[in-house]
């Protein structure tokens, strides 16, 4: 079976044959219910009900805005212990995280942090070179992050858009990041030079969301519910539950947000490999954890040991029964594997 890397499993809806409508149907009807739950919260819209799902998720962390030299970053800090930070993945923010960080706040200082240019983090404008969105600006804003909170030396944990910046955290600030632990990816040069048919129909949205402006933005603004459907509306609810698929779609609804992300795919297909190209001989030095889900894309169509063994000095892993949605679909090993290996020595 094929994952398109978002949790839709192509291959599965074309097995199921004629129950494909009802399927469809099904989720159309989750996204109503879905999108019904955020107007319980009443008044409160934007912000104010991320701020209410993370005290739901994240019990006894704070939420925070951190200004950084670029933007300004959302996220929520709890726990106490050696510091690791958690990054999420695409179309998502923090909220990926709920199932994960408040067990590993047990033994960690744990920051949970929103991209820029997703969530309730900030979205300044695009540059014509795509370098606003670059990993390398994403990474900075994090270092600052880190930073401000006091924190010199850091874990990192980054799934899907997040390993990407984990990626070029542990390039650019080798002396600040200790160990990373990258959920689900291969590095995205290595995606590209060997994309394939299978690999283009999985991963649709890296060649959809890199075409110039407005043309994706105007698509995806017109039909958000949709089109995060079509992302995501496998994994809800069962995986994803119905008020966190709410926000999610919230935070898609921002046309700054849809511009940003456009902008974050822009940058992987080209600063970002500009980048990656000047460091291809500049080998990753702090250890490399790797986890994928083995029945995803990653899973079925790379060796990610291997791979990453080519980028970085020192690289464990092992692949997981599930999709691609790792902190979600199988929260209890994530933390387990991600624990034990900031553990160690």
């Amino acid at each position: 079976m094929v994952d398109n890397g978002l949790g839709t499993d192509l291959e599965y809806l074309a097995e199921m044959g004629g129950t494909r409508r009802r399927l469809i149907g099904a989720g159309l009807a989750i996204l109503v219910a879905a999108t019904r739950s955020m107007g319980a919260f009443g008044a409160t819209r934007g912000a104010e009900v991320s701020t209410v799902l993370a005290s739901r998720y994240f019990p006894g962390f704070r939420k925070m805005t951190v200004a950084t030299s670029g933007t300004s970053i959302n996220l929520l800090v709890g726990g106490s212990g050696p510091p690791v930070l958690l990054l999420h993945g695409y179309p998502e923010n923090l909220l990926a995280w709920r199932k994960v960080a408040p067990q590993l706040a047990q033994t960690n200082t744990v920051v949970v942090a929103d991209l820029r240019g997703y969530g309730d983090s900030g979205k300044p404008p695009a540059d014509e070179n795509h370098e606003t969105y670059s990993k390398r600006a994403m990474a900075l804003d994090q270092v600052e992050v880190m930073s401000a909170l006091g924190f010199d030396k850091f874990a990192v944990v980054g799934h899907d858009r997040g390993a990407r910046v984990a990626q070029r955290l542990a390039l650019d600030h080798p002396h600040r990041v200790e160990k990373i632990a990258v959920l689900d990816i291969v590095p995205t040069d290595y995606v590209y030079r060997t994309a394939d048919r299978q690999v283009a129909t999985a991963y649709y949205h890296w060649f959809f969301l890199v075409q110039p402006s407005p043309l994706p933005e105007t698509m995806i603004e017109r039909s958000v519910d949709t089109f995060m459907q079509q992302l995501m509306g496998r994994s809800v609810p069962t995986v994803v539950s119905p008020d966190v698929f709410a926000d999610y779609v919230r935070c898609m609804r921002d046309p700054h947000t849809v511009r940003s992300i456009c902008e974050d795919y822009r940058a992987g297909a080209s600063i970002d490999l500009v980048h990656d190209a000047a460091d291809r001989t500049n080998r990753i030095s702090c250890p490399v954890h790797v986890l994928w889900g083995r029945k995803g894309l990653v899973g079925t169509r790379y060796d990610p040991l291997a791979i990453w063994r080519d980028y970085a000095s020192n690289v464990s892993g092992r692949g997981l029964d599930c999709y691609h949605l790792l902190p979600e679909e199988a929260p209890e090993e994530v933390h387990s594997e991600v624990s034990r290996f900031i553990a160690q020595a």
